[in-house]
């Protein structure tokens, strides 16, 4: 049974919300009082059982390498809740290639990568953009956070290919934040390490911030969910990208 339609509370999409950066960042937004649309691509379980817990969520499956799929997502999450104020692109794709290795970054690797954590992003607000400045109308511009690296800023990164298409998440971001302003704000967070399974065997990483970050750890996916609150909260903050690396970009 759809939800009743919570015409006085703001609504948030967080794509791949279901572990993670996302799932904190969905938790977050509920408890700052957002209705929630949480999104993965396979978990549909626990997209399931994270909304049962949230209380005021919804969960909706698609596969964002699709545009069908984007487009059905967008549409469901505005039908879900009758408005949508926030969208927040988590979701996305790595796999470490050495540098070095330029065998391995094969076409196919770059045409993946892209599509999923540059085109995707991009078409999402492209569909939400009418909702979006719908909210600005409602006294609050509408707002976007795309979840971005420290290796779209910085020469690192698991691959070539996922470092240049975060930076060019950027430099979307940037250029969104131009054409949708004043009535949407675009920013962007990057991440340096952060604490989840996917990176739990990366010892040379986390000996690296433990030894060089001024913060002397990385990040929690708390932490990054605290930064996208941040954002989400200003009403005057546009065109930013937030570096999240404790500090190791001063060493």
């Amino acid at each position: 049974m759809k939800p009743p339609i919570l015409a006085d509370r703001p609504v948030a999409l967080v794509t791949g919300s279901t572990s993670g950066i996302g799932a904190a960042v969905a938790r977050r937004l509920s408890r700052d009082g957002f209705a929630v649309v949480l999104h993965s691509r396979r978990s549909a379980e626990a997209g399931r059982a994270l909304a049962a817990e949230l209380g005021h969520a919804v969960y909706v499956q698609a596969d964002l390498a699709d545009d069908a799929e984007r487009t059905r997502l967008v549409g469901e999450a505005q039908a879900a809740w009758g408005r949508l104020d926030v969208l927040v692109n988590n979701a996305g794709i790595s796999g470490v290639i050495p540098h070095a290795d330029l065998g391995a970054a094969t076409a196919a690797v770059w045409q993946a990568m892209h599509e999923v954590n540059v085109v995707a992003p991009f078409r999402l607000v492209a569909e939400a953009e009418g909702a979006l400045r719908a909210a600005a109308a409602r006294g609050r511009p509408g707002c976007v956070v795309n979840i971005s690296s420290h290796a779209g800023i910085r020469p690192k990164g698991a691959s070539i290919p996922y470092a240049a298409s975060k930076a060019a998440l950027n430099h979307t971001t940037r250029l969104l934040a131009l054409a949708l302003a004043p009535e949407i704000r675009v920013n962007a967070v990057a991440p340096g390490l952060v604490d989840t399974p996917l990176t739990a065997d990366w010892t040379q990483a986390h000996a690296l911030w433990r030894e060089r970050a001024p913060m002397r750890r990385g990040a929690s996916p708390e932490d990054i969910a605290e930064i996208v609150a941040m954002l989400v909260s200003s009403s005057y903050l546009t065109g930013e990208i937030v570096l999240a690396d404790g500090g190791l970009n001063l060493a």
